[in-house]
């Protein structure tokens, strides 16, 4: 059980970190760009020592396509709620009907044909 929910849960906290780095900065745009890249990259460390756990781990039990959709469909999540409630951005309902065709993927790859 441990290696099919520890993999999850690394990608969302790497995820976190990881929208941190790269968005984060929206909300400060008066700091200079130098400043927020050398944070950024700071940001991102913390990211990796999550992120590659993460992959070795599940790689045992998903294959690397099901392991980037696993990623991509956190990543989505975590930006959804890190842009309206840190970035204060409205979710617009075409952002959804994207993301649902992007969960329709996750089903065709996660299929066993």
């Amino acid at each position: 059980m441990y290696r099919y929910f520890a993999p999850i849960l690394l990608l969302m906290i790497s995820n976190i970190f990881m929208t941190f780095a790269w968005y984060g900065h929206l909300k400060h745009k008066s700091t200079v760009l130098w400043a927020v890249i050398l944070i950024s990259w700071g940001i991102a460390f913390f990211e990796y020592c999550f992120q590659v756990p993460a992959n070795r781990i599940g790689s045992s039990v998903y294959s690397a396509a099901q392991l980037k959709t696993i990623q991509e469909i956190i990543t989505l999540v975590v930006f959804s709620f890190f842009s309206v409630l840190y970035l204060k951005e409205e979710f617009k309902w075409n952002y959804l009907v994207g993301f649902v065709f992007i969960i329709f993927a996750a089903f065709f790859i996660f299929k066993k044909w």
